[in-house]
């Protein structure tokens, strides 16, 4: 087993991913979300230091947060055909990060983590 290095709490989130139909990201899907990172399954390998535009909706009918993410690690699941991957958002595009911050911080309130 590998430590846990998180620095953060961080909340499930398991939901599919939308990416483009045969490319890297067609079936993959989010399984943990912090204020700084992403955890996701994937059926194709990603490069370590590969950087990748994310849109985080945080909540129903509300603007999206864009950020650039960097993969930070993957890891092969067993004899699966799946890839773990760990990604650290490295710049915000678009949204704010005080609108994460809230986030984050709501949830963690609610959740009492």
């Amino acid at each position: 087993t590998v430590d846990n290095q998180r620095s953060e709490a961080r909340l499930n989130c398991a939901v599919p991913v939308e990416g483009k139909q045969g490319r890297e990201f067609e079936r993959t899907k989010t399984l943990d979300i912090s204020r700084h990172g992403i955890g996701f399954l994937t059926s194709q390998p990603i490069g370590i230091n590969q950087k990748i535009p994310l849109e985080i909706v945080l909540k129903p009918n509300t603007e999206p947060v864009v950020v650039i993410g960097v993969v930070k690690w993957v890891r092969k699941i067993g004899v699966s055909d799946q890839y773990r991957v760990g990604l650290v958002f490295s710049e915000i595009i678009s949204g704010s990060s005080t609108r994460l911050d809230k986030y984050f911080t709501s949830k963690r309130w609610e959740n009492n983590i």
